[in-house]
């Protein structure tokens, strides 16, 4: 039996480290929880910027650590060029870093929670909501 795999994003990475119910009710139906590098990225400068970086930083290298890491790789950057250039010809520009996170989970064919509405303008990407 294949094991049930998504990718989060930092919106839900950070609902889970805030201990939400409802969002670690959700997760607890998959197997592997992965981060697209850039989530991880965005959760140690987040952690970095705050008023307790120590002991956030702690917190969120121990929980990067518990889930399977996407790396970019050459078919991710090929992903990112096609996502950007639709979003560009439809005139949806969303933020550089949630493209590369698209591109990512694209290119693992593995699915993407996120609270973004802004992923909906990629077509392609496979897209889940709480």
């Amino acid at each position: 039996m294949a094991l049930k795999q998504i990718a989060i994003d930092t919106n839900i990475a950070i609902e889970i480290l805030n201990g939400n119910e409802n969002t670690l009710q959700v997760l607890s139906q998959y197997d592997i929880i992965a981060l697209p590098v850039t989530v991880c990225g965005e959760l140690i400068y987040g952690a970095k910027n705050s008023r307790k970086a120590r002991s956030n930083l702690d917190r969120y290298i121990s929980f990067i650590n518990a889930c399977e890491i996407l790396d970019v790789k050459t078919p991710v950057a090929s992903e990112y060029a096609s996502i950007k250039l639709i979003l560009k010809e439809t005139g949806h520009p969303i933020p550089e870093n949630d493209i590369w996170i698209a591109a990512v989970c694209q290119s693992h064919d593995v699915p993407l929670l996120s609270r973004d509405r802004h992923f909906s303008y990629i077509s392609t990407l496979h897209l889940l909501d709480l």
